[in-house]
């Protein structure tokens, strides 16, 4: 099956919430109405958005891109990806990866210097899978968190 590709619009929304429980079942989604006023805070960011993976019309995966200003690197500005998800139905069919690397080319095109991502996970499959999508694990993340820490599944 292959996957289509696209920016998501105002419309995907309701999907997209759906899907977002394929990554954290546990966590805490907006209302419709909050997930609007996001998506168009993202939307203020030249070069960000929220790219979805869709089979056959039906949302299977997406990741989102925010193209962050910058004053170094002769002002190019850097990506970050987070908000990566397959639904479970879709896995191991490349679709995951197929959607970071359309937000990667999106990051290129925004002239982003750099593209990186952080993940929770310590899971040696999802760290072979960002590795296998061309990501290097080569720098060491720290963050202050105000909502603990998402727990694993096994």
């Amino acid at each position: 099956m292959p996957l289509a590709n696209r920016l998501a619009g105002r419309s995907d929304l309701a999907a997209l919430l759906a899907l977002y429980p394929h990554l954290d079942p546990n966590d805490r989604l907006p209302s419709l109405e909050q997930a609007e006023q996001r998506f168009e805070q993202l939307g203020r960011y030249a070069g960000s958005g929220i790219f979805i993976g869709l089979v056959d019309g039906v949302l299977t995966s997406s990741s989102t891109l925010v193209v962050i200003p910058n004053l170094t690197r002769s002002g190019q500005p850097y990506g970050l990806i987070e908000n990566v998800v397959t639904h479970s139905t879709y896995r191991g069919r490349g679709f995951g990866k197929q959607i970071l690397q359309v937000a990667v080319e999106a990051a290129w095109k925004a002239d982003c210097y750099k593209v990186m991502l952080m993940t929770g996970s310590k899971r040696p499959s999802t760290l072979a899978f960002y590795a296998s999508a061309g990501f290097e694990q080569n720098k060491t993340g720290f963050q202050f968190r105000r909502l603990p820490v998402r727990k694993e599944a096994d």
